[in-house]
């Protein structure tokens, strides 16, 4: 197993010898006495934490504490100051620099054991964080790659399914969690030709049962994850296709039989679709798209979905307007996740 590396500043030899003692056992330590040296430690072995002084001998160790996080590009290095100061004004100072902790000599192991190991769990959840983003970002343009949608329908469609889902009573982790979800509902298309994808004209019944597959091919992709964004995906995967009314694939389904999140993703996909231009149609107008989801409601919509859906109409709108604006200026497009644990 990789120890995480842990650099420690200090002018004073037995300083470090007590550092080493507290940590050596958990991880890899680096040591400087200096400034200087503290620098070219950080470009050297990129550690994941500065255990630092504050009396150093050629810098004030908060200007060096600026430095180090000039240095770090991706804001990864956590700065714990262990010093000798141990008034609120040097405190305060040290997290205006950019510390994340304070600990006062002389030290407690306890305290330093439970601190370091406190910190580096959060960059390790901040790293695994990233990477749900970063799988969440693949596969949802994965899902879309052979197909005619744009690449932000899947982060504007992913933002109505959040909005719906706060108006249908979910609590804000819940919702944001199916707005992280809803952009890997077509992951199972990866499975389905692209001549059948990009087929301009109808498809033909044994083109159809191919596309039918797609839900299931979703699923069995997703659900391989055990981590709740990528079940709750896999079930709206597997579900997104089936209607209130039983008519929907692949199980033909029908009302509460179908998941809540499944029945949220089906209205806000078929809103944005309709709302989309495409190479084969125009975008409908807001009044044609009201008609068709009022005429699908119990049929292919929740009735209680479309009642929400109407309740929150102008929050919709003025997130359709928001992507609208991206579109035109791709630079200023936001980050489409957000930043929050899977």
């Amino acid at each position: 197993m990789l120890l995480p590396t842990i650099l420690v500043v200090d002018d004073e030899p037995a300083n470090l010898a007590i550092m080493r003692e507290i940590l050596e056992d958990n991880y890899k330590l680096v040591f400087a006495r200096s400034g200087r040296e503290t620098l070219a430690a950080v470009a050297k072995h990129r550690p994941e934490m500065v255990l630092l002084d504050v009396g150093l001998p050629d810098i004030n160790g908060y200007d060096l504490c600026r430095q180090i996080k000039q240095l770090d590009g991706s804001n990864a290095i956590q700065v714990i100051f262990v010093t000798g100061y141990n008034d609120l004004a040097h405190e305060a100072e040290g997290f205006d620099a950019g510390a994340v902790d304070y600990i006062v000599k002389p030290v407690s192991p306890p305290i330093v054991r439970a601190r370091v190991s406190a910190h580096l769990s959060l960059v390790r959840a901040a790293a695994l964080e990233q990477s749900y983003r970063e799988a969440i970002l693949m596969l949802g343009h994965a899902g879309h790659y052979n197909d005619t949608d744009t690449g932000s329908h899947i982060w504007r469609m992913a933002a109505y399914a959040r909005a719906l889902a706060q108006a249908c009573g979910w609590d804000a982790e819940s919702a944001l969690r199916l707005e992280l979800a809803a952009p890997m509902h077509d992951t199972g298309k990866l499975g389905v030709p692209q001549a059948i994808l990009r087929k301009p004209g109808p498809l033909d019944e044994q083109e159809w049962e191919i596309m039918r597959s797609h839900p299931q091919i979703g699923y069995d992709i997703l659900r391989q994850s055990e981590a709740p964004v990528f079940q709750l995906a896999a079930e709206v995967a597997l579900r997104h296709h089936e209607r209130w009314d039983g008519t929907g694939y692949p199980d033909g389904l029908r009302g509460q039989e179908i998941p809540k999140s499944a029945r949220i993703v089906a209205l806000a996909d078929v809103f944005d679709a309709l709302s989309m231009r495409r190479p084969y149609k125009e975008a409908w107008p807001i009044e044609r798209i009201l008609d068709y989801i009022h005429a699908g409601t119990a049929a292919h919509f929740d009735p209680m979905v479309v009642h929400a859906f109407k309740d929150i109409l102008p929050e919709l709108l003025d997130i359709r307007k928001r992507w609208t604006e991206v579109e035109a200026d791709p630079e200023s497009a936001p980050m489409p996740l957000p930043a929050r644990s899977a």
